[in-house]
């Protein structure tokens, strides 16, 4: 605690992220409560019910990668403090609990921080419900018990999970990580191959044809953000830049990989994710209104859903990415000062900072690409005997801009405020 109040500027992340996810939970865990008030009819207990449970899951995973990306990074640039901590006697036990209990006391703090924008959240997100016809009028909003320890349940754990994991990065040993990581990166591969390979397997009018294709380019998204760092090293080798930015920048990339990865692997999971869910959705929908048929009750929450986790995805990835980016630049003030102390101008850090997340941006969007194609082509072929969907393109690019403006504009920002330090006081500074 005396650790949380004396740097309180350090857990900032962690706060935003544990707030968020348990805003999220929150807010989709009262539909749950909704569902459960007398009165409510079958059709609308079943959508409410549906749709918190699917989105329930969804949050899960997405508030434990949030929390652990942001818990990583603050880890990792205490490495000096913990070390020092250690030779002062400290067991890494000790270490670990303490860790822990930084993270599950600022999720608290985010949880109880989070009910009153949940309130307002499920009050809203109900609304749509009614405006799209999927929910009666007359069915109230309630926020009740289930909403509440949904969020306790699912927050406070994945923090600290999420910090016992950050700890044991730190002392275990890379080739013990690197394997399990590429185990687990197989199996994702191997999944999400057989998943897009049986779309094959239904027709075109089956309701489950969407199911596939989606959650096996999610699965390929999984196991190539698992390999991002090896994927990294091989893009970085045949890169041919020039120039002292051009070769700086290929030369941090290549030391700071591993701090790197977890920026890569929000990368792949948003461009797939978003590309291969939106991409699936306007498909089916167009296909549906050439043939004239109305949208059944079934199809309207699917498309809900969809649009509804892409919406929580890109929110988290965004925190995600500008948690990750901003602590990672921000912690390089003491190298920016011995660049320009060595002769180099701010431009030309800017340049080399730049360049960095650029080739960042591209490996990350050309490899969730490559996860959302393998998905999207198959439900196309099955769907509507075409190869590649003219709704792709618009989709993608609007895809890869929010991902651009978040990697580069975090970076570019957070750098040119660090560079307002003057280089000798920014030498100065400790690593």
């Amino acid at each position: 605690m005396r650790s949380v109040r004396q740097r309180p500027g350090r857990f900032l992340a962690t706060l935003l992220s544990a707030f968020l996810g348990a805003a999220v939970v929150m807010t989709f865990g009262s539909l749950h409560d909704t569902a459960a008030r007398p009165g409510v009819d079958a059709v609308s207990r079943e959508t409410l019910s549906t749709t918190a449970g699917v989105v329930g899951g969804y949050g899960t995973l997405l508030v434990f990668f949030a929390v652990a990306s942001t818990l990583t990074v603050n880890v990792r640039q205490r490495a000096a403090e913990l070390e020092l901590l250690r030779c002062s006697g400290a067991t890494p036990a000790q270490i670990g609990r303490m860790v822990v209990g930084e993270a599950v006391a600022v999720a608290l703090a985010g949880s109880a921080a989070a009910i009153g924008p949940s309130v307002l959240g499920g009050r809203a997100l109900l609304a749509v419900f009614q405006d799209n016809g999927q929910v009666a009028r007359s069915v109230e909003h309630s926020f009740g018990t289930v909403a509440l320890l949904s969020g306790a349940r699912i927050t406070l754990p994945a923090a600290a999970g999420a910090a016992l994991l950050a700890v044991r990065r730190t002392t275990r040993t890379g080739r013990r990580c690197s394997g399990a990581r590429r185990f687990l990166a197989g199996a994702a591969l191997l999944a999400g191959a057989a998943a897009t390979v049986s779309t094959f397997a239904f027709s075109a009018t089956d309701p489950a044809l969407m199911a596939l294709p989606a959650y096996g380019a999610i699965s390929l998204s999984v196991g190539l953000a698992l390999l991002a760092s090896p994927l990294l090293k091989g893009v970085l080798n045949g890169l041919p830049l020039s120039g002292a930015s051009g070769w700086l920048a290929v030369r941090n990339l290549r030391e700071r990989t591993g701090h790197l990865a977890g920026i890569l692997m929000s990368l792949v999971l948003f461009t797939a994710v978003a590309t291969a869910t939106l991409t699936l959705q306007a498909v089916e929908s167009d296909a549906v209104r050439a043939s004239g048929a109305v949208k059944s009750a079934d199809a309207k929450n699917l498309e809900t859903l969809n649009v509804t986790v892409v919406g929580i995805i890109v929110v988290f990835v965004c925190v995600m990415l500008v948690n990750s980016l901003y602590a990672a630049t921000a912690h390089r003030t003491r190298e920016f000062g011995q660049q320009r102390l060595a002769g180099a101008t701010p431009g030309q850090v800017l340049g080399t900072v730049g360049t960095e997340h650029l080739i960042l941006t591209v490996t990350g969007v050309v490899l969730g690409t490559v996860a959302a194609l393998a998905g999207i082509v198959p439900f196309t072929v099955v769907r509507t005997d075409g190869v590649l969907p003219h709704q792709a393109a618009g989709i993608w690019l609007g895809v890869v801009a929010v991902a651009a403006a978040v990697t580069l504009g975090t970076s570019l920002l957070t750098a040119r405020r660090v560079l307002r330090v003057p280089a000798v006081g920014a030498v100065a500074v400790a690593a």
